[in-house]
């Protein structure tokens, strides 16, 4: 029985491709890494206050 890759689709005797795993969990650890950068907590004075605070405790971790 064949299945395919979650990640780039192709036929795969064993499920997700071990080297697609890999390259994917290395893009999402530098998206985290760009996560403080892209949030701008300055301009979100619209959230609440406990909003905000969630919000910059994921952006320290």
């Amino acid at each position: 029985m064949c299945m395919n890759c979650r990640i780039c689709h192709r036929v795969s005797a064993t499920g997700d491709h071990l080297d697609c795993v890999q390259k994917r969990s290395i893009e999402l650890e530098e998206d985290m890494e760009e996560l403080p950068e892209k949030l701008n907590l300055a301009n979100c004075k619209d959230l609440g206050v406990d909003i905000r605070a969630v919000l910059e405790y994921l952006a320290k971790s």
